[in-house]
Protein backbone atom coordinates (compact mmCIF):
# COMPACT_ATOMS: atom_id res chain seq x y z
CA UNK A 1 0.00 0.00 0.00
CA UNK A 2 1.35 3.45 -0.88
CA UNK A 3 2.34 5.77 1.98
CA UNK A 4 -0.47 8.20 1.14
CA UNK A 5 -3.01 5.37 1.18
CA UNK A 6 -1.63 4.13 4.50
CA UNK A 7 -2.00 7.61 6.03
CA UNK A 8 -5.57 7.84 4.70
CA UNK A 9 -6.34 4.41 6.21
CA UNK A 10 -4.95 5.52 9.59
CA UNK A 11 -7.00 8.73 9.48
CA UNK A 12 -10.19 6.95 8.42
CA UNK A 13 -9.94 4.68 11.47
CA UNK A 14 -8.98 7.52 13.85
CA UNK A 15 -11.75 9.78 12.56
CA UNK A 16 -14.41 7.10 12.91
CA UNK A 17 -13.36 5.97 16.40
CA UNK A 18 -13.03 9.57 17.63
CA UNK A 19 -11.85 9.20 21.23
CA UNK A 20 -8.33 8.08 22.03
CA UNK A 21 -6.38 7.17 25.10
CA UNK A 22 -3.34 9.45 25.38
CA UNK A 23 -0.52 7.80 27.33
CA UNK A 24 2.34 9.76 28.85
CA UNK A 25 5.06 9.12 31.42
CA UNK A 26 4.41 10.40 34.94
CA UNK A 27 7.86 10.01 36.49
CA UNK A 28 8.20 6.38 35.47
CA UNK A 29 4.51 5.50 35.69
CA UNK A 30 2.60 5.35 32.41
CA UNK A 31 -0.78 7.12 32.61
CA UNK A 32 -3.57 7.23 30.05
CA UNK A 33 -6.57 9.50 29.73
CA UNK A 34 -9.34 9.83 27.12
CA UNK A 35 -8.96 12.62 24.57
CA UNK A 36 -10.98 13.61 21.49
CA UNK A 37 -9.03 15.03 18.55
CA UNK A 38 -9.73 18.58 17.39
CA UNK A 39 -9.25 18.44 13.64
CA UNK A 40 -10.86 17.54 10.33
CA UNK A 41 -7.77 16.26 8.50
CA UNK A 42 -4.57 14.42 9.34
CA UNK A 43 -1.18 15.46 8.01
CA UNK A 44 0.91 13.60 10.58
CA UNK A 45 -0.10 15.85 13.49
CA UNK A 46 -2.90 15.23 15.99
CA UNK A 47 -4.48 18.12 17.91
CA UNK A 48 -6.35 17.98 21.21
CA UNK A 49 -7.86 20.69 23.41
CA UNK A 50 -6.46 20.64 26.93
CA UNK A 51 -6.12 22.74 30.03
CA UNK A 52 -2.72 24.40 30.18
CA UNK A 53 -2.58 23.74 33.91
CA UNK A 54 -3.39 20.04 33.70
CA UNK A 55 -1.18 17.33 35.11
CA UNK A 56 -0.56 15.84 31.65
CA UNK A 57 1.04 19.12 30.55
CA UNK A 58 3.51 18.99 33.43
CA UNK A 59 4.25 15.35 32.52
CA UNK A 60 5.00 16.38 28.94
CA UNK A 61 7.45 19.01 30.13
CA UNK A 62 9.50 16.12 31.56
CA UNK A 63 9.06 13.66 28.67
CA UNK A 64 7.38 14.61 25.40
CA UNK A 65 6.99 11.04 24.16
CA UNK A 66 3.39 9.85 23.98
CA UNK A 67 1.27 7.06 22.61
CA UNK A 68 -2.22 7.78 21.32
CA UNK A 69 -4.39 4.66 21.02
CA UNK A 70 -7.80 4.26 19.41
CA UNK A 71 -9.92 1.12 19.78
CA UNK A 72 -13.27 -0.02 18.48
CA UNK A 73 -13.47 -3.68 19.55
CA UNK A 74 -16.94 -4.25 18.09
CA UNK A 75 -15.48 -3.61 14.63
CA UNK A 76 -12.05 -5.11 15.42
CA UNK A 77 -10.36 -1.78 14.57
CA UNK A 78 -7.33 -0.55 16.50
CA UNK A 79 -4.78 2.23 15.95
CA UNK A 80 -1.64 3.10 17.90
CA UNK A 81 0.25 6.31 17.15
CA UNK A 82 3.60 7.22 18.71
CA UNK A 83 5.12 10.67 18.70
CA UNK A 84 6.02 13.73 20.69
CA UNK A 85 3.63 16.22 22.27
CA UNK A 86 3.88 19.86 23.18
CA UNK A 87 1.59 22.58 24.46
CA UNK A 88 0.47 25.22 21.97
CA UNK A 89 -1.02 28.53 23.14
CA UNK A 90 -2.07 30.11 19.87
CA UNK A 91 -5.45 31.88 19.60
CA UNK A 92 -5.54 31.41 15.81
CA UNK A 93 -5.04 27.64 16.14
CA UNK A 94 -7.70 27.46 18.88
CA UNK A 95 -10.10 29.45 16.71
CA UNK A 96 -9.46 27.22 13.69
CA UNK A 97 -10.12 24.03 15.69
CA UNK A 98 -12.92 25.20 17.98
CA UNK A 99 -16.29 23.47 17.86
CA UNK A 100 -19.21 24.13 20.17
CA UNK A 101 -18.94 20.59 21.52
CA UNK A 102 -15.65 21.65 23.18
CA UNK A 103 -17.68 24.02 25.36
CA UNK A 104 -18.64 21.02 27.52
CA UNK A 105 -15.04 21.00 28.82
CA UNK A 106 -14.39 24.72 28.39
CA UNK A 107 -17.60 26.55 29.41
CA UNK A 108 -15.96 29.95 28.89
CA UNK A 109 -15.39 29.02 25.26
CA UNK A 110 -12.38 30.07 23.23
CA UNK A 111 -11.64 32.83 25.74
CA UNK A 112 -11.04 30.42 28.63
CA UNK A 113 -7.67 31.52 30.05
CA UNK A 114 -6.65 27.89 30.69
CA UNK A 115 -7.56 26.67 27.18
CA UNK A 116 -4.65 25.39 25.11
CA UNK A 117 -3.92 22.82 22.44
CA UNK A 118 -1.85 19.71 22.71
CA UNK A 119 0.02 19.07 19.47
CA UNK A 120 1.20 15.51 18.85
CA UNK A 121 3.67 15.10 16.01
CA UNK A 122 3.23 11.46 15.03
CA UNK A 123 6.34 9.52 14.01
CA UNK A 124 4.92 6.00 13.81
CA UNK A 125 1.43 4.63 13.34
CA UNK A 126 0.22 1.06 13.47
CA UNK A 127 -3.24 -0.21 12.75
CA UNK A 128 -5.23 -3.39 12.77
CA UNK A 129 -8.55 -3.69 11.01
CA UNK A 130 -10.27 -7.01 10.70
CA UNK A 131 -13.60 -7.81 9.12
CA UNK A 132 -16.04 -8.36 11.95
CA UNK A 133 -18.57 -10.65 10.35
CA UNK A 134 -19.73 -13.69 12.28
CA UNK A 135 -18.82 -15.99 9.38
CA UNK A 136 -15.20 -14.83 9.42
CA UNK A 137 -14.98 -15.47 13.15
CA UNK A 138 -16.49 -18.94 12.70
CA UNK A 139 -13.95 -19.59 9.92
CA UNK A 140 -11.13 -18.32 12.14
CA UNK A 141 -12.19 -20.54 15.01
CA UNK A 142 -12.47 -23.58 12.73
CA UNK A 143 -9.05 -22.91 11.19
CA UNK A 144 -7.44 -22.53 14.60
CA UNK A 145 -9.01 -25.75 15.89
CA UNK A 146 -8.18 -27.78 12.77
CA UNK A 147 -4.72 -26.49 11.91
CA UNK A 148 -3.46 -24.98 15.16
CA UNK A 149 -2.78 -21.74 13.26
CA UNK A 150 -4.41 -18.39 13.86
CA UNK A 151 -6.16 -16.82 10.87
CA UNK A 152 -4.98 -13.47 9.58
CA UNK A 153 -8.04 -11.69 8.23
CA UNK A 154 -8.03 -7.94 7.69
CA UNK A 155 -5.11 -5.59 7.65
CA UNK A 156 -2.18 -4.78 9.87
CA UNK A 157 0.35 -2.15 8.87
CA UNK A 158 3.12 -0.10 10.43
CA UNK A 159 3.30 3.36 8.93
CA UNK A 160 6.30 5.67 9.28
CA UNK A 161 4.87 9.18 9.46
CA UNK A 162 7.82 11.47 10.04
Amino acid sequence: MAAEDEMEKVWSLVKRIGVAMLTSDDDGVLRSRPMAHAQKNFDGTLWFFTRAGSHKVSELQQDQRVCVSYAEPDRQDYVSLSGTARLVRDAAEVDARWTESARVWFPQGKDDPDLALLRVDVTQAEYWDAPNSTMLHVYGYAKARLTGEAPRPGGHEKVTVA
